[in-house]
């Protein structure tokens, strides 16, 4: 069985000012999305779920999924603020929904094979959709073995400020034992940095990072699950916390329930953090597409 790629792509982008998810950077209009489920079909993916709000469902079915018709099945799951277990409820008061964490869950009805998880607005490149696909494929019928793509941070800049990337710590075998997420990193005066309790301090130039770039098997959504009601119980009523992948896998990984791999990348991440982003990223896509790495338009 070929494996799902699941693509989060609920949020609104506020730094970037806007819904990044459908705004064109392509030579022909293309999406950043576009590019990943171009790669993941090329890697040998077999369908594609979005994971988005219901409020802009129409404007995604006719900017985004139309182009895919006749290319890949796809489904469509909604991620909204009040999709809890049974017994809770958000405050009245709180506007987001729950994070990265939850977005996932509700993939659970709609995908029973392997799958990736990835953002919406991330490039990854064709070399990462390649190692993970084959990853997935080896993972067809095991469960508590998970992997995840590792980036060099690097290739995770932006060079319009600073980014937040999961840091991760491997063992001798490869495998992942921590990831800690770290916030305003970039490259200062030859130098990487990043802000840690309000001050700037050094970060490691060799470190793999997450990138949000996940590989699982179906048994995930029940220890997700779980994971979500231990969160709700602790935050259910603040109204700005919110419920992410990391904070599941870690948990998995410290009880050892789980190994995951964590496969290096050659690939360059590039995306649209800020909206200062925007043109190196229509840059990039163009020049890709003029050596030859796409097709121009992608989905004919």
């Amino acid at each position: 069985m070929k494996p799902t790629l699941f693509i989060l792509a609920a949020g609104m982008g506020s730094r970037y000012g806007g819904l990044k998810q459908l705004d064109g950077v392509g030579p022909n209009g293309e999406t950043i999305m576009d590019y990943s489920v171009f790669d993941a079909l090329r890697a040998g993916f077999g369908k594609i779920v979005f994971v988005i709000r219901k409020d802009f469902e129409q404007e995604f079915r006719d900017k985004i999924i139309s182009k895919y018709e006749g290319h890949v099945p796809v489904e469509v799951v909604f991620q909204s603020l009040d999709a809890l277990p049974e017994g809770f409820s958000p405050d009245p008061e709180r506007t987001k929904p729950w994070g990265t964490g939850q977005a996932v869950l509700m993939g659970k009805d709609a995908i029973k094979e392997p799958f990736a998880v990835i953002n919406a607005d991330d490039y990854y490149g064709p070399e990462s959709f390649k190692l993970l696909a084959d990853a997935l494929k080896d993972m067809e019928g095991k469960s508590n073995e998970y992997c995840m793509v590792g980036f060099n941070i690097g290739n995770t800049l932006s060079e319009n400020g600073g980014v937040s990337r999961g840091l991760c710590t491997v063992n001798a075998d490869g495998f992942l034992t921590d990831v800690t997420e770290c916030h305003g990193i970039e490259r200062k005066d030859g130098k990487i940095v990043h802000i840690l309790e309000g001050k700037e301090e050094a970060f490691p130039e060799d470190a793999y990072v997450s990138m949000n770039l996940w590989g699982f098997t179906p048994d995930y959504f029940d220890y997700s699950e779980k994971a979500f009601v231990d969160f709700l119980n602790a935050h259910s009523k603040e109204l700005k916390s919110e419920f992410y992948i990391p904070t599941v896998v870690n948990n998995l990984i410290k009880d050892n329930t789980i190994n995951l791999k964590v496969i290096p990348t050659p690939s360059k991440w590039f995306g649209v953090t800020y909206a200062a982003d925007r043109q190196a990223t229509v840059d990039m896509f163009r020049k890709l597409s003029e050596e030859g790495i796409y097709p121009s338009p992608l989905f004919k």
